[in-house]
């Protein structure tokens, strides 16, 4: 048999198809003799052919893998003895990696003390005088390890200590690399006792990284991945080394003579430990020498003769280019903005970026603006209030500079600026949208790089403009329109579909008489089937998903229906996750405007994307050997004989209910099937909204899909998902409350108690701060719809309580809450302030869904934290953030039992704070802060009358300074909720005359209910000072009768108050009415008049 074995291995290496065919069915035959293992372990140790030794090593592991069971004892006794035998002999490198993966796979069944002959093995080599035996055993090591590091975890102390050894011995670089690879599969399994012995040998670890830098540039790259395992798994292990490990990687980061990869994978790691642990590199004073090594890198000039790929004709470089050291850098610097205080960052960055843009070399210039662009993220507030009229003229220069490097850079920070910088970058229009448009009319379509660069910039500010951007609406739809129709470049048609997304978004109803030719030349794009119009295709779905959004219900409803059959046709004659995707963005707009054309077809809809989420399709295993081996063991199937036909890789990682990862090199994940399972999670949560009852039959089959996703290693995706679950919970509720039965309350009993731990869990233990924030979002959301319902389980107040306080208090695995706590703590990043914004709002929410007695408590706990951040030494977008919170925490008091009660306690705690605050220099400050005092006195009432007095003269010293309308307009609100809570307390002579001369309101028309409340129950306590004052009254109803920004049961107020006046006090109103302008006569007599 084993010469008849020899053969057949011998035909599968042949280079023909017909023979390895033939090969595959003698060998499926040879399987099935028992005399098969015996077989193989003589042809994998005595064939002369290295390359049938590595066949029988291969198809050893496979019969092991999945037939451990089968084998005999004795059989298996021997395999264990002759595998270490051919290893110990074997001379090929490839056989020796084959027969060190047959050795740990066996490790996985039979652990490591069951096979002392190993270890002892292992011992011998790792240790040997011979060169070549130690590599050798480090390989078998490495192996064995990364299959199973738990069960070696006794042996790792004494493996750390070997390490250290092995990390010196630098003339023999496979050594250090297989040691180097040992050492990040044991990092995630070690412990306290390990610890020190690790953090001991860093240095070892960073001199031995630059030997192998030295000897194999690929081999390198691949080790240098110890130091993110390291950061991810135990930075407190690196801590002591942060500074040596930045210098290491800045140091080749910086060397032009290095590959590009391993440049970008150094740079990479430093991101990541900004990431991480940015209070650790600003407290070791590092931020400097890192700027100062990755300035030059960003404004290098590229080869002579070459371009920085995104600057290429055809733009065929893709800007995300990973690896580009460029790019490296400037993500560098993103993170540090996402991460990092602004102030500490700007105070070291401006002036290395003032040298850039001020130079004339153009990559100096595109350096400095790529940093400015890559701030805009990360620090947005700090570029609003400090510098934005500055970088926004650096950005207008640099669009009309001679060269289109320049030129290019500065539409991308323009582009960016559009993105974060909203709404204070809208203020430019008049400024920036003539430049934009001379970009479109004289630009060369050759250059489409270019031109993407433009309509970039343009799609980015026109989204945000709202009605500011009518004047402009002609021109730019003209450019669209005929684009649409004349272009030969597709680009160029898909740029102009895209920027009609950005029109419809700020033009909304002013877009409606361009609709007809838009829709005629979308619906042309959709019905065509070659593959070059696709990207045109996925476009054209996505801006009609934003047109059905935004055009208006009477305008779009009557397309619904064809539209979803559009995208249904599309998705059966079209195998494409990017074009699936679009269309469940379709599917969920036209569900928000016209839920009834969606209903037939949620069968079909909720299928594909549960499909999609179930779907492993584009993950695709990295097998070590070739895929041959693969199918043929999986066709060998002892147990049904019928499995013909080869498996693909997929087929392979589904199938399989081992955990085959350490058998495959690694997965890679396309990006379009990451995307389709983002947006059929967001999908899926908008539609069970929009359909409530409808989408009952598939509620249950979509969370469990969803819910599948909630620990899917790519962030996006677990966002997404746990947004989702929110929101099935939230369309389970609108289920019940308009159809109570005790089932649809169970139902939704039970979906709360799986969704809320999860929200609970994910932020408190997820690393990735977006995805927290995503959740709050979620929870917030949650909480605001179902109120009550959320707290039936009494659990859920302690819980969402406490990780709330968990978040403001910087103690989820999110913040970078490190005990090297940097000194000033108000400094924090934007995102992490963001961040504690988001589950600060949770605290009115909460305030207003249970009783407040029962929420006080916890409420006593939170109020320190909020107001902690009231503090003058705090920024702007702090002290608005606590000032605000707090008001609204009172305003919900106001509606909910026993917060009377509650809000009289808080009082002696909260005046001196919202006194404070009425005083601060920023409008938004203020007005918060007369917000939340004028709801004190709404929610305390008669508790809070001794401070009557004080609060009134504090207004009434605000009214007489202040210029902020918005202040102005919540300065009367304050003063009508004092009157509502406490009449017989305020003097309302004077105060209602003050009052009146304030009206109407300017700019915040939601406190247009509070002040007419206010001015009802006036009337009817003291109708003379109401008539009084008739004219100024009347005067401001005019202006709210009728207002588009004024909700209606506030109208039907006014309405009633002004019918009440017109009938008993007919004469004075009519002369009231007479001194106003013929137009709000009008609209006023006929609001009167009506029945």
């Amino acid at each position: 048999m084993i010469e008849e074995l020899e053969q057949i291995l011998l035909q599968l290496t042949q280079p023909d198809n017909a023979i390895i065919q033939q090969a595959t069915v003698q060998l499926k035959q040879a399987f099935k003799d028992p005399a098969i293992i015996p077989a193989l372990c003589a042809v994998m140790s005595g064939s002369q052919n290295p390359e049938i030794r590595q066949s029988a090593a291969v198809m050893l592991r496979l019969r092991v893998k999945k037939h451990w069971n089968k084998i005999s004892p004795n059989d298996r006794e021997s395999l264990k003895a002759v595998v270490l035998q051919a290893f110990s002999l074997e001379a090929e490198h490839k056989v020796q990696h084959s027969l060190s993966q047959l050795c740990a796979m066996m490790v996985k069944h039979e652990t490591p003390d069951r096979w002392p002959a190993l270890l002892q093995l292992l011992n011998q080599s790792t240790k040997s005088a011979n060169p070549h035996d130690r590599r050798v055993g480090l390989l078998l090591l490495n192996k064995v390890i990364e299959s199973n590091p738990e069960p070696f975890k006794p042996h790792y102390c004494q493996l750390l200590h070997l390490f250290s050894t092995v990390l010196q011995d630098y003339s023999n670089p496979s050594a250090l690399y297989y040691c180097i690879l040992t050492l990040t599969a044991i990092t995630a399994y070690t412990g306290t006792e390990e610890m020190k012995e690790m953090r001991a040998i860093i240095p070892s670890l960073i001199l031995a990284l630059k030997h192998l830098i030295k000897a194999d540039e690929t081999q390198a790259i691949e080790a240098m991945e110890v130091l993110i395992e390291l950061m991810e798994i135990e930075v407190s292990i690196i801590v002591p080394h942060i500074a040596d490990i930045v210098r290491f990687c800045l140091e080749v980061g910086s060397d032009t003579t290095l590959s590009d990869s391993l440049r970008v994978k150094a740079l990479s790691c430093i991101t990541f430990l900004i990431k991480l642990k940015s209070n650790s590199v600003l407290k070791l004073k590092l931020l400097n020498p890192i700027l100062q090594s990755i300035f030059p890198i960003l404004t290098a000039a590229p080869p002579p003769g070459e371009q920085d790929p995104e600057d290429e004709e055809d733009d065929g470089g893709d800007p995300n280019d990973s690896d580009n050291p460029k790019h490296g850098a400037a993500q560098m610097i993103d993170t540090m903005a996402l991460h990092m205080p602004p102030d500490k960052l700007f105070h070291q960055l401006v002036p290395l970026t003032q040298a850039c843009l001020s130079s004339e070399n153009p990559y100096q210039k595109k350096g400095g603006l790529m940093c400015l662009a890559v701030l805009a993220e990360g620090c947005a507030d700090y570029i609003r209030s400090k510098m934005l009229s500055s970088v926004l003229q650096t950005v207008c220069q640099s669009l009309s500079d001679s060269n289109r490097v320049v030129r290019s850079a500065a539409l991308f920070a323009l582009g960016q600026f559009s993105e974060y910088l909203q709404p204070e970058v809208s203020k430019y229009c008049a400024e920036l949208m003539p430049l934009l448009l001379g970009y479109l009319t004289s630009l060369n379509e050759a250059k489409i790089g270019h031109v993407t660069k433009a309509f970039y910039a343009l799609e980015n500010f026109m989204e945000n403009l709202g009605s500011d951007i009518e004047p402009y609406l002609p021109t730019l739809m003209e450019t669209m329109l005929s684009a649409l129709r004349n272009a030969e470049d597709l680009k160029i048609k898909e740029l102009a579909v895209s920027a009609i997304g950005a029109i419809a978004n700020a033009a909304k109803e002013l877009l409606v008489p361009y609709f007809p030719p838009v829709i005629e030349s979308l619906k042309g794009f959709l019905i065509a089937t070659t593959e070059e119009m696709r990207p045109l295709q996925n476009q054209s779905l996505d801006t009609l998903s934003v047109l059905a959004r935004m055009i208006g219900k009477e305008v779009f409803s009557p397309l619904a229906a064809e539209c979803i059959q559009l995208g249904l046709n599309l998705t059966d004659t079209i195998d494409d996750p990017d074009l699936r995707r679009c269309t469940y963005g379709l599917y969920s707009a036209v569900s928000t405007v016209s839920p009834e054309s969606l209903i037939p077809h949620l069968t079909a809809i909720t299928t594909v994307m549960q499909l999609a989420l179930k779907s492993n399709e584009g993950i695709t295993a990295h097998l070590d050997e070739d895929k041959t081996f693969v199918l043929l063991d999986d066709d060998d199937d002892d147990d049904n004989g019928n499995n013909a036909g080869g498996k693909t890789d997929e087929d392979f990682l589904e199938d399989d209910s081992e955990a085959d990862i350490h058998d495959v090199a690694g997965f890679s994940v396309e990006n379009a099937y990451i995307d389709e399972k983002e947006d059929a999670c967001e999908a899926l949560g908008e539609i069970a909204l929009s359909t409530g009852v409808a989408f009952q039959p598939f509620l249950e089959s979509s969370f469990q899909q969803v819910f599948e996703m909630r620990d899917f290693p790519h962030e996006d995706v677990r966002r997404a998902a746990l947004g989702a679950l929110g929101q099935f919970c939230q369309a389970q509720h609108k289920v019940w409350t308009e159809n109570r039965t005790e089932t649809n309350h169970q139902a939704l009993m039970k979906l709360m108690d799986v969704v809320l731990p999860c929200f609970v869990e994910t932020v408190r233990m997820d690393r990735e701060r977006p995805v927290v924030m995503g959740v709050l979002e979620a929870m917030n959301a949650m909480i605001k719809s179902c109120k009550e319902e959320v707290f039936r389980n009494p659990s859920h107040l302690k819980e969402i309580s406490n990780v709330i306080r968990d978040v403001l208090k910087k103690k989820t695995a999110c913040q970078d809450s490190s005990t090297d706590e940097v000194d000033d703590e108000e400094q924090q990043a934007e995102f992490d302030a963001m961040l504690q914004e988001f589950a600060g709002e949770g605290i009115p929410l909460v305030t207003a869904s249970v009783p407040a007695e029962k929420f006080a408590p916890y409420l006593n706990d939170l109020m320190p934290l909020i107001m902690s951040k009231a503090k003058s030494s705090c920024t702007v977008a702090d002290r608005s953030f606590s000032l605000g919170t707090i008001g609204e925490i009172l305003h919900a008091l106001v509606n909910v039992s026993g917060g009377r009660g509650v809000a009289g306690r808080l009082s002696n705690r909260l005046l001196p704070v919202l006194v404070a605050g009425v005083k601060d220099s920023d409008a938004e400050v203020r007005n918060n802060s007369v917000f939340g005092l004028g709801c004190l006195a709404q929610a305390a009432g008669p508790l809070v009358v001794s401070d009557y007095p004080m609060m009134l003269s504090v207004f009434s010293n605000m009214l007489g300074k202040e210029s902020d309308l918005r202040v102005i307009d919540n300065l009367c609100a304050a003063l009508c909720r004092m009157i509502m809570s406490n009449v017989d307390a305020v003097p309302l002579e004077q105060v209602v005359t003050a009052l009146a001369t304030h009206l109407p309101l300017k700019e915040d028309q939601e406190e247009n209910q509070t002040v007419f409340n206010c001015l009802t129950m006036l009337y009817k306590h003291n109708p003379v000072l109401v008539v009084k004052l008739i004219k100024p009254i009347v005067a401001a109803s005019s202006h709210v009768v009728g207002h588009k920004d004024v909700d209606k049961e506030t109208q039907s107020t006014v309405v009633s108050l002004m019918k009440e006046l017109a009938h008993k006090h007919g004469a004075e109103f009519q002369a009231a009415a007479a001194s106003l302008p013929a137009e709000q006569q009008a609209k006023l007599g006929a609001a009167v008049t009506s029945s």
